[in-house]
């Protein structure tokens, strides 16, 4: 498989944290295999194997769609998309980008105030090893999403490559908004009496070193690809029934021998 290539802080900041989480599944066959073996021979099975796969699992899950929206990957109708004009998907790209930046902002402006009173009471699951689920998935939910959103943005604006100019203001904008609420929260993390905070430190610790590389991947992408402009898609053949064959428009694809010759 080739991967679409990153252009822009908001692709390598998509790009660097969704390819790390793809390590979470050989980490759950793991643990899987390691509860398979300790209750199945050795008799011993253990409290935390099935809450933590869950717990990895919907991390995956939330994140998932960030590295699908950066490769373009997600789905879509291809009798509507695909076989449309250039003008027409455009249009299309702007409806569905716009969709997604409302999606959003209605998803954070109604869980917000829920996601941080979880995080600071740090609810946990209430079972007998008592995972913190609920106190991080659910300001992951709220994370990915506004990345989500700065994803679908750019890939609007390099898929049908805008002015230079609107291009940069926007990296501009979106490597200004990341930086600041990460700087934002940095502080936040450790303010307060401990007594009001129950979210452990080495916790507190492990998020904001992972918002010190979030600024840094955001720098890093804005100035590596700050005077780069992407290559635009190629309109297809409108004379050639858009370049697809007539055999598989008709749902008779050419037989190999038929390709070679």
């Amino acid at each position: 498989m080739m991967e679409h290539e990153k252009t822009g802080p908001v692709d390598w900041l998509t790009w660097t944290f969704s390819r790390v989480m793809m390590w979470g599944p050989a980490f759950i066959v793991a643990i899987i295999f390691y509860e398979v073996i300790m209750r199945y021979i050795f008799f011993s099975p253990t409290l935390w194997v099935n809450e933590m796969s869950l717990w990895a699992g919907g991390m995956i899950f939330v994140t998932a769609g960030l590295y699908s929206m950066q490769q373009r990957s997600h789905i879509r109708i291809f009798v509507l998309y695909d076989m449309a004009p250039l003008w027409l998907r455009r249009v299309f790209d702007v409806i569905s980008t716009l969709c997604v930046l409302i999606f959003a902002f209605a998803v954070v402006w109604g869980g917000f105030g829920e996601a941080i009173a979880k995080f600071w009471r740090w609810e946990a699951f209430g079972t007998a090893w008592d995972p913190p689920i609920p106190a991080t998935n659910k300001p992951l939910v709220l994370v990915t999403v506004t990345v989500l959103a700065l994803q679908a943005a750019s890939n609007l604006i390099r898929d049908w490559p805008a002015n230079p100019i609107v291009r940069k203001t926007f990296d501009i904008l979106a490597s200004t908004f990341v930086v600041s609420m990460c700087l934002w929260a940095l502080p936040n993390l450790f303010s307060g009496a401990e007594s009001e905070l129950k979210t452990p430190l080495h916790w507190r610790l492990f998020i904001a070193a992972l918002l010190v590389s979030a600024i840094g991947l955001t720098l890093f992408g804005l100035f590596r690809d700050f005077n780069r402009t992407p290559q635009p898609l190629d309109e297809p053949d409108m004379e050639d029934d858009h370049g697809i064959p007539d055999q598989v428009l008709s749902g008779n694809p050419p037989l190999e021998e038929q390709k070679k010759q």
